[in-house]
């Protein structure tokens, strides 16, 4: 009875074991949720999207996940070098192309996203291009680089002129990330770095794990890192090494988008939040820093903030920091009459309005000017967020959203059949043009805007400081 038994459940187990094998053998176990190569992607969309006021996506989701680049039209040019201030956006023209739209940014072989551009400081009519390089297609990654070269225009591209190399930024190590977040412990080298100058020296600041929290902001003398020359080793001998850089409690788990900037007598201070409220306190070279500043202006920064700033959804929408900073004297150089004090001379900066609809990223870039001594207060931000001519959306113009579609009011809150799709255009650093130029501009000097686009690639345009805030509502307007 036993045996007739047994011979019964080996008839019943063999079939069902080759199943199993079978299915072993043929799986595609790279396609895991939890592979190493997800993971590199999980880290990545992680980090981007941290900060945001939406939910998370989880390991599992980010393998469902998919965002197309917008293919698209063009729009025809309406000049180069000015400002279109028709519409729900101040439209801005690239001063050296010859159809007015931004320029492509080109490290040869390699794909890159979230650009950076600063003046050669020996050679003329050459820049120093920075970005993130594409995660490797290596299966078990979980590596991230920096790009750099010289560059210079060849054909309304803005591309290296000698080989693309790793910016030797060293990999970081902290105990911070646990729970939901213990993957970035895997993370190898630095996310989203921002390359600009302060009033003398230029610098990197980049992403990477602290000992502080999880992912925190590390600052580097830049000229440390390339062939600088003399110059690196003569002048300003602070953040020669990587500086794990602190901020005002409580601290976020992954901390992104700060920006350091320099009194008008060179004191350097860092802003770490714009929204839902400013705080920023002065930084030592060691990266410990002062008290935050910010409660001591909050009250007159909050009615101009209520004034001017884009209306949000706080479901699938968010206010970001994005770039650096610099300074302007709101005159002209070559007015002989123009000479900066405190009445005219300010600090500014890029935010952006987010939006994440559909699982598509989309922002709106404004600028916030504010003033150069403590406690810097709020002095005006630009009433309309600034479209790059060249974005495209699948409007019928191809170009500009139409006003019906109005920006400033948050996407939650407008008609979501009015939604417009636009290309996603993320502005991450700004620098003067001119060689020989670092910190201190006036309206009639030109500057680059750096942006990713679509997490895919690289962009810039070059304007006249006016145009970009060419449309400024002021805090103490009636």
């Amino acid at each position: 009875m036993l045996v007739r038994e047994w011979k019964r459940l080996v008839l019943l187990l063999v079939p069902v074991l080759l199943i199993v094998v079978v299915t072993l053998q043929f799986y595609d176990w790279t396609s895991l949720p939890f592979s190493s190569a997800q993971i590199s992607d999980w880290i990545h969309n992680v980090y981007i999207h941290a900060g945001d006021d939406k939910p998370q996506h989880t390991l599992q989701e980010i393998s469902s996940i998919t965002s197309g680049t917008q293919s698209g039209k063009t729009s025809s040019s309406s000049g180069s070098g000015s400002s279109n201030l028709n519409g729900p956006y101040t439209e801005v023209f690239s001063s050296s192309t010859t159809d007015g739209k931004f320029f492509k940014i080109n490290f040869g072989e390699f794909d890159a996203m979230n650009p950076n551009i600063i003046p050669h400081p020996t050679f003329e009519d050459t820049w120093i291009i920075v970005a993130q390089q594409h995660r490797s297609k290596i299966q078990h990654t979980v590596w991230f680089a920096e790009l750099v070269c010289n560059a210079a225009f060849r054909d309304n591209t803005l591309q290296c002129v000698t080989p693309p190399m790793i910016l030797p930024i060293a990999a970081t190590a902290g105990d911070k990330c646990t729970g939901d977040l213990a993957y970035f412990a895997l993370n190898v080298g630095p996310h989203d770095a921002r390359v600009f100058y302060g009033p003398r020296t230029p610098y990197a600041l980049y992403g990477s794990n602290s000992m502080y929290t999880c992912f925190g902001q590390w600052m580097q003398d830049f000229r440390t890192l390339i062939d600088w020359g003399m110059d690196s080793l003569i002048s300003n001998q602070d953040f020669r090494h990587p500086t794990d850089l602190q901020r005002p409690p409580p601290w976020r788990s992954i901390e992104k988008n700060w920006f350091p900037f320099w009194d008008k007598d060179g004191q350097m201070y860092v802003h770490y939040d714009l929204t839902p409220n400013r705080i920023f306190a002065k930084l030592d070279v060691d990266g410990s820093i002062g008290v935050d500043l910010a409660p001591q202006t909050a009250s007159a920064d909050a009615a101009c903030m209520a004034k001017y700033m884009p209306k949000i959804s706080l479901e699938l929408e968010s206010i970001h920091q994005a770039t650096n900073s610099l300074s302007i004297t709101l005159c002209k150089r070559s007015d002989p009459g123009c000479s900066p004090n405190d009445s005219n001379t300010f600090l500014f900066t890029i935010f952006q309005h987010k939006s994440y609809y559909s699982f598509h990223s989309e922002y709106e870039p404004y600028v916030m000017l504010f003033r150069r001594e403590a406690p810097f207060g709020i002095h005006a931000f630009t009433r309309k967020p600034i479209w790059i001519h060249g974005r495209t959306s699948d409007h019928p113009s191809g170009g500009m959203p139409p006003p019906e579609r109005n920006p400033n009011v948050g996407e939650g809150l407008a008609s979501r059949e009015a939604h417009v799709r636009t290309d996603m255009f993320y502005v991450v650093s700004m620098s003067w043009k001119k060689h020989g130029m670092k910190y201190h501009g006036y309206l009639d000097d030109e500057l680059f805007l750096a942006f990713g686009i679509e997490d895919a690639d690289t962009g810039g345009i070059d304007v006249l400081a006016a145009d970009l805030l060419a449309d400024l509502g002021l805090c103490n307007e009636s």
